[in-house]
């Protein structure tokens, strides 16, 4: 156990190594506690405006019971977090938000709310928050994940695809199933009331399911160039900069009014300053903090980095000054005070394999 985002978190189990546990996930199938994570719903009349405020996503377009991958942006247009929304209609969603971010979140959230039901918004009733505490989250991920669901289940899985969520009985009990995660393999996020938690992962850790800690869950969500708040996002990082324009609606590129607004469309018109890019990386891994170069310059900095289990060579993820991050570049990045060659390599590095139907 080690301390991780003011929790007391599993970094593995038993003697399962890192490395075992990891390749585990994405030949069979592991469980991983994410419980620390803050889910909250959103209801009220205006509450896709509300949230289309807070976030620069396209909320009236997303169908029912579907997701999006989101960040939350302050007044610069700086990411205070990133989320996953799920819309279940228009006047209810459940939003997922970092354990790390949870003081900064929820003040934000709670200032915000104030200030929209203080106006005309909230004529027709107001837009509401509750925070679902101490309810359990756990993800279900790998390419044998559906089928130990369905064995358990009488719904079928087949229809619930990549991104979108449903209310799922599952042995007695009926639980809301997301199908996605931070693997790059199919699963599911499963969250679960606060007095069936551990009765519902007993009977999803069953043997082949291996519980997956810490450790495993970052050496997976970096081969699927998945971010990690903290250390590849901030609040002086936009989400243009960031790589995540793609979660920008088109139509709120020109004209959405979210906050943080101006600073997002002066990146997205003038290009950014920086860009996040993934790198191969020769000799030893580099990790966080590590200096980018491009001969005696510093260009850039490592913001995520380890030695790829599934690729067997050492990956990384960090920030390059604009210009130096076509894919191909060769840079270097200072490991233990040796400079190391660094090609800028496309993300995600391992091929994901959500289902799509």
């Amino acid at each position: 156990m080690v301390p991780f985002a003011g929790y007391s978190m599993p970094l593995s189990y038993g003697d399962v190594g890192q490395v075992a546990s990891h390749n585990h996930v994405r030949t069979d199938a592991g469980l991983f506690d994410v419980g620390h994570m803050v889910q909250s719903n959103f209801r009220g009349p205006t509450a896709t405006q509300f949230l289309e405020w807070l976030t620069p996503s396209s909320l009236s377009s997303l169908k029912p019971y579907s997701s999006t991958l989101s960040v939350i942006l302050n007044e610069k247009g700086g990411i205070i977090d990133d989320t996953i929304v799920t819309k279940h209609a228009e006047d209810a969603f459940y939003v997922v938000t970092n354990a790390g971010r949870r003081d900064r979140d929820l003040a934000w959230f709670t200032e915000k709310l104030e200030q929209w039901n203080s106006t005309e918004h909230a004529k027709n009733g107001p837009v509401e928050m509750e925070v679902l505490e101490n309810w359990g989250l756990i993800a279900l991920q790998g390419p044998r994940a559906a089928s130990y669901l369905q064995a358990l289940t009488s719904f079928d899985l087949q229809k619930l695809t990549f991104g979108t969520s449903a209310f799922v009985p599952l042995e007695g009990f009926n639980l809301h199933v997301a199908r996605g995660g931070y693997t790059g393999e199919d699963g599911f996020e499963i969250s679960i009331p606060p007095s069936e938690t551990v009765e519902v992962a007993k009977i999803l850790s069953k043997y082949p399911v291996q519980l997956t800690g810490l450790g495993a869950r970052d050496s997976l969500r970096l081969e699927a160039g998945m971010c990690l708040y903290g250390n590849d996002l901030d609040e002086d990082t936009t989400p243009v900069e960031a790589g995540l324009s793609w979660v920008i609606g088109k139509e709120r590129k020109e004209s959405g009014e979210f906050i943080g607004a101006e600073g997002v469309r002066e990146h997205l018109k003038n290009g950014p300053p920086r860009r996040r890019v993934g790198f191969i990386i020769e000799g030893a891994p580099a990790r966080q903090g590590a200096k980018i170069f491009s001969g005696t310059e510093q260009i850039g900095t490592i913001t995520s980095g380890i030695p790829s289990p599934t690729l067997n060579k050492n990956i990384a993820m960090g920030y390059v000054r604009n210009g130096f991050h076509k894919k191909g570049t060769e840079l270097e990045v200072e490991v233990r005070n040796r400079r190391r060659q660094a090609v800028v390599t496309s993300m995600p590095f391992v091929k994901p394999n959500y289902w799509r139907g």
